[in-house]
Protein backbone atom coordinates (compact mmCIF):
# COMPACT_ATOMS: atom_id res chain seq x y z
CA UNK A 1 0.00 0.00 0.00
CA UNK A 2 1.49 3.32 -1.33
CA UNK A 3 0.68 7.07 -1.58
CA UNK A 4 1.22 10.28 -0.04
CA UNK A 5 0.50 10.83 3.39
CA UNK A 6 -3.25 11.15 4.30
CA UNK A 7 -4.36 9.48 1.46
CA UNK A 8 -5.35 6.00 3.57
CA UNK A 9 -2.70 3.73 3.31
CA UNK A 10 -3.14 2.72 6.96
CA UNK A 11 -6.89 2.44 7.20
CA UNK A 12 -7.17 0.45 4.19
CA UNK A 13 -3.84 -1.74 4.66
CA UNK A 14 -5.90 -2.66 7.94
CA UNK A 15 -9.14 -3.23 6.78
CA UNK A 16 -7.56 -5.13 3.75
CA UNK A 17 -5.63 -6.83 6.48
CA UNK A 18 -8.83 -7.75 8.38
CA UNK A 19 -10.64 -8.97 5.42
CA UNK A 20 -7.71 -11.11 4.16
CA UNK A 21 -7.00 -12.18 7.49
CA UNK A 22 -3.12 -10.99 7.31
CA UNK A 23 -0.71 -9.51 9.33
CA UNK A 24 -0.40 -5.55 8.63
CA UNK A 25 2.83 -4.52 8.27
CA UNK A 26 3.12 -0.47 8.69
CA UNK A 27 6.53 0.91 7.82
CA UNK A 28 6.30 4.00 10.38
CA UNK A 29 6.05 1.50 13.50
CA UNK A 30 9.42 -0.03 11.72
CA UNK A 31 11.29 3.47 11.65
CA UNK A 32 10.02 5.17 14.77
CA UNK A 33 10.67 4.65 18.30
CA UNK A 34 9.41 6.68 21.20
CA UNK A 35 9.37 10.74 20.78
CA UNK A 36 9.64 10.31 16.56
CA UNK A 37 13.29 9.40 16.42
CA UNK A 38 14.31 7.65 13.68
CA UNK A 39 15.97 3.79 13.86
CA UNK A 40 19.24 4.25 11.61
CA UNK A 41 18.89 2.93 7.87
CA UNK A 42 20.22 -0.76 9.00
CA UNK A 43 18.31 -0.63 11.87
CA UNK A 44 15.53 -0.45 9.54
CA UNK A 45 16.35 -2.67 6.50
CA UNK A 46 16.81 -5.31 9.03
CA UNK A 47 13.34 -5.06 10.70
CA UNK A 48 11.92 -5.19 6.78
CA UNK A 49 13.86 -7.62 6.31
CA UNK A 50 12.34 -9.94 8.54
CA UNK A 51 8.62 -8.73 7.58
CA UNK A 52 9.78 -9.44 3.81
CA UNK A 53 10.66 -12.66 4.78
CA UNK A 54 7.14 -13.88 6.08
CA UNK A 55 5.05 -15.37 4.30
CA UNK A 56 1.77 -13.35 3.48
CA UNK A 57 1.37 -9.42 4.66
CA UNK A 58 -0.14 -6.34 3.85
CA UNK A 59 2.66 -3.65 4.32
CA UNK A 60 1.95 0.26 4.25
CA UNK A 61 4.03 3.03 3.34
CA UNK A 62 5.73 5.37 0.71
CA UNK A 63 9.52 5.05 1.90
CA UNK A 64 10.82 5.57 -1.61
CA UNK A 65 14.58 4.31 -0.50
CA UNK A 66 12.88 0.76 -0.03
CA UNK A 67 10.62 0.63 -2.46
CA UNK A 68 12.52 -1.36 -4.95
CA UNK A 69 13.39 -4.29 -2.60
CA UNK A 70 9.58 -4.22 -1.41
CA UNK A 71 8.37 -5.01 -5.00
CA UNK A 72 10.74 -7.97 -5.30
CA UNK A 73 8.41 -9.54 -2.98
CA UNK A 74 5.00 -8.04 -3.65
CA UNK A 75 2.30 -10.06 -5.77
CA UNK A 76 0.47 -6.83 -5.78
CA UNK A 77 0.22 -3.20 -4.94
CA UNK A 78 -2.22 -0.50 -4.18
CA UNK A 79 -1.51 2.88 -5.11
CA UNK A 80 -4.10 5.73 -3.60
CA UNK A 81 -3.04 8.21 -5.99
CA UNK A 82 -5.57 10.86 -4.50
CA UNK A 83 -5.36 14.78 -4.56
CA UNK A 84 -3.37 16.70 -2.52
CA UNK A 85 -6.58 18.40 -1.15
CA UNK A 86 -7.71 15.01 0.07
CA UNK A 87 -4.11 14.21 1.20
CA UNK A 88 -4.19 17.44 3.50
CA UNK A 89 -7.72 16.63 4.60
CA UNK A 90 -7.12 12.83 5.83
CA UNK A 91 -3.56 15.10 7.54
CA UNK A 92 -5.99 17.34 9.32
CA UNK A 93 -8.39 15.04 10.42
CA UNK A 94 -6.07 12.13 11.73
CA UNK A 95 -4.20 15.13 13.52
CA UNK A 96 -7.52 16.04 14.86
CA UNK A 97 -8.68 12.79 16.04
CA UNK A 98 -5.57 11.67 17.33
CA UNK A 99 -4.07 15.11 18.80
CA UNK A 100 -1.37 14.32 21.37
CA UNK A 101 -1.38 10.35 21.33
CA UNK A 102 -0.23 7.85 18.92
CA UNK A 103 -2.60 6.56 16.28
CA UNK A 104 -2.39 2.45 15.70
CA UNK A 105 0.28 2.84 12.84
CA UNK A 106 2.42 4.38 14.66
CA UNK A 107 5.26 3.75 17.32
CA UNK A 108 3.98 3.96 20.96
CA UNK A 109 5.20 7.66 22.25
CA UNK A 110 4.82 9.21 18.81
CA UNK A 111 1.76 11.15 19.52
CA UNK A 112 0.13 12.81 16.39
CA UNK A 113 1.53 16.28 15.22
CA UNK A 114 1.51 18.33 11.87
CA UNK A 115 4.95 20.81 11.41
CA UNK A 116 5.53 22.74 8.11
CA UNK A 117 7.94 20.65 6.35
CA UNK A 118 5.51 17.51 6.73
CA UNK A 119 2.51 19.67 5.34
CA UNK A 120 4.84 21.40 2.53
CA UNK A 121 5.51 17.00 1.74
CA UNK A 122 1.80 16.76 1.48
CA UNK A 123 1.33 19.42 -0.77
CA UNK A 124 4.66 18.94 -3.25
CA UNK A 125 4.40 14.97 -3.06
CA UNK A 126 2.83 14.84 -6.88
CA UNK A 127 6.17 17.20 -8.36
CA UNK A 128 9.02 15.96 -5.80
CA UNK A 129 7.83 12.26 -4.41
CA UNK A 130 5.24 11.04 -7.36
CA UNK A 131 7.89 11.11 -10.09
CA UNK A 132 9.87 9.04 -8.08
CA UNK A 133 7.01 6.56 -6.49
CA UNK A 134 6.36 5.99 -11.02
CA UNK A 135 9.66 5.54 -12.07
CA UNK A 136 10.22 2.66 -9.04
CA UNK A 137 6.37 1.43 -9.95
CA UNK A 138 7.71 1.09 -13.48
CA UNK A 139 10.47 -0.92 -13.67
CA UNK A 140 8.74 -3.52 -10.62
CA UNK A 141 8.32 -7.63 -11.85
CA UNK A 142 6.11 -8.76 -13.95
CA UNK A 143 4.15 -10.86 -11.80
CA UNK A 144 3.66 -8.02 -9.23
CA UNK A 145 -0.13 -6.14 -10.30
CA UNK A 146 -0.25 -2.61 -10.06
CA UNK A 147 -4.10 -1.17 -8.24
CA UNK A 148 -4.30 2.36 -8.76
CA UNK A 149 -7.12 3.80 -6.91
CA UNK A 150 -8.10 7.29 -7.46
CA UNK A 151 -10.65 8.49 -4.79
CA UNK A 152 -11.45 6.89 -1.23
CA UNK A 153 -14.52 5.94 -2.56
CA UNK A 154 -12.53 3.46 -5.17
CA UNK A 155 -10.71 1.98 -2.22
CA UNK A 156 -13.86 1.75 -0.77
CA UNK A 157 -15.18 -0.24 -3.48
CA UNK A 158 -12.00 -1.85 -3.95
CA UNK A 159 -12.65 -3.61 -0.58
CA UNK A 160 -16.02 -4.42 -1.00
CA UNK A 161 -15.45 -6.37 -4.31
CA UNK A 162 -13.04 -8.75 -2.57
Amino acid sequence: MIGCSGAGKSVLARALGKKLDLPVVHLDQLLFLPGWCERSHEEFDALLEAELARDCWVMDGNFCRTLARRLEFADTVIFLHTSRLICLAGVLQRWIRYHGRSRPDLAVGCPEKIDPAFLRYVWNYEKVTLPRVEELLSSRPERCRLIRLESRSEAENFLSAL
